[in-house]
Parts: C-alpha cells; sequence; structure tokens
C-alpha cells in the first residue's frame, strides 16, 4: 500500500535533511579547520626546533673555536716552554763540559806529577836504565793528533806511559789500539826502540790490572802514599815494535 506524504510532511523532511548536511557539513569544516591548525602549530614548532638547533650549532661551533684557540695558545707555550728548557740544558750542559774539561786537565796534571818524579828511579830498579822523562808528548801526522801522558827513554828503549785517575779495562783497551800500535807510526824517531808500555792510574778498577798484566803492560798504582809498580818481579813486559 502507497503511502502519500502531505506538503508539510514533505517540507520538514527537506528540512530535517538539510539540517543533517548542514550539520555533516559543518564538522567536515571544522575538521579541516582543526586538521589545518595542528599543521600550523606543528610547523612552528619546527621553526621553532629548527632555530634552538641552529642557535646550538652556532654555540658548539663557538665553543670550538675558543677551544682550538686554547689548544693553539697551549701548544705554543708548550713548545716555547721546551725550547727555553731545552736551551738551558744545552747552556748548562756546555758550562758543566767545560768545568769537567778543567777538572779533569788539572786533575790529570797532578796525576802526572805523582808520577813523573818517581817513574825513572821504579823503572831503572827493574832493570830498564831510563834517564829522559818527557810529559806531555805530541805528534801530528796526516791531519791526525796523538798525545801521550809520559814517555821514559834511554836512546835504547822508550816506555810509554799512560795515566789516568781510574784505570779500567776500557782504558786499557784504548791505549793498546789507539797509542802503542801506532806509536811509531807518530813517533819514527822510536822505530829502532825496544818499546814498552805501562799505565799509571790512582784507583785500579777491578780487573783492570790484570787485563793489562795478560797484555804485556806495566801497571803503576798508589800504595801507602807512593807509587809503585805492581806487576811481580818476575814479570816480563811485551815490546811493542823496535829492534
Amino acid at each position: 500500500m502507497t503511502t502519500t506524504l502531505t506538503y508539510e510532511q514533505l517540507m520538514a523532511l527537506f528540512l530535517e535533511n538539510r539540517k543533517q548536511i548542514e550539520l555533516v557539513s559543518e564538522r567536515q569544516e571544522k575538521s579541516a579547520q582543526q586538521l589545518t591548525q595542528l599543521f600550523q602549530e606543528t610547523a612552528e614548532q619546527f621553526k621553532e626546533t629548527d632555530r634552538k638547533f641552529q642557535e646550538m650549532v652556532r654555540e658548539t661551533d663557538r665553543r670550538f673555536q675558543e677551544t682550538d684557540h686554547r689548544f693553539q695558545e697551549l701548544d705554543r707555550f708548550l713548545k716555547e716552554s721546551s725550547e727555553k728548557s731545552d736551551r738551558r740544558f744545552q747552556e748548562t750542559d756546555k758550562e758543566i763540559r767545560k768545568a769537567m774539561g778543567l777538572f779533569t786537565s788539572h786533575w790529570g796534571k797532578l796525576i802526572e806529577a805523582l808520577v813523573k818524579p818517581d817513574a825513572l828511579q821504579l823503572f831503572q830498579e827493574r832493570g830498564f836504565q831510563v834517564h829522559y822523562a818527557m810529559p806531555r808528548v805530541e805528534a801530528h801526522v796526516g791531519g791526525k793528533m796523538m798525545e801521550l801522558d809520559l814517555l821514559l827513554e834511554n836512546g835504547q828503549e822508550v816506555i810509554v806511559v799512560e795515566v789516568k785517575t781510574t784505570l779500567k779495562v776500557g782504558h786499557v783497551k784504548e791505549f793498546l789500539r789507539d797509542k802503542l800500535s801506532q806509536f811509531v807510526t807518530f813517533f819514527p824517531r822510536y822505530q829502532h826502540y825496544k818499546i814498552y808500555g805501562a799505565v799509571a792510574a790512582i784507583e785500579v778498577a777491578e780487573g783492570a790490572d790484570k787485563y793489562a798484566y795478560r797484555h804485556g803492560l806495566f801497571v803503576l798504582g798508589v800504595s801507602g802514599g807512593v807509587i809503585k809498580i805492581k806487576n811481580a818481579a818476575e814479570f816480563t813486559p811485551k815490546t811493542f815494535g823496535g829492534v
């Protein structure tokens, strides 16, 4: 059965439908506005975050530059301090070496002064009729120089004496290698002499005297306040060249 609506009913239905449509449209518009506002708020937040990030980057860069500047200043200070310390060390080392050189020179002369007066008599008592004593003898050959502390000779024999404050095995080795083995090269006038070697010292390190004995050298040392030859009476010295 078909129901026929009256004009008033149709108008009421139309108005109700239009109201519903307007309500939906209003809700959609409001949602769009809310969404737009949300986007705008989010954009503002991003802008604020970016602004803060840029500030943080600038501050970090500023602090880094300050730190780098301080590191440069520290590095420059350390270099200057190192250069000053090195310069002072070199100056101090130079002064110490100079003082040690003077001390060694004067001490060496003192030792030689103790050895020289008794050396001739000591070797004469051992059967060597030496009667010339020559301290601080130098020779220059081929741009090289040899300096000897003391020479004792008699026209046929020569005794080369090396003087040390403290005699060590290394000193004996150097004396044998650098002086006795090349003695005639620097002092050819003694090439026909019998050449002997001796080492003298205030103090003799352990083993140095025995090493010298084994290589045919005389050893002079202090005993009871006087210089004496420490080799046994039956000791036979080695000749280092000559007849």
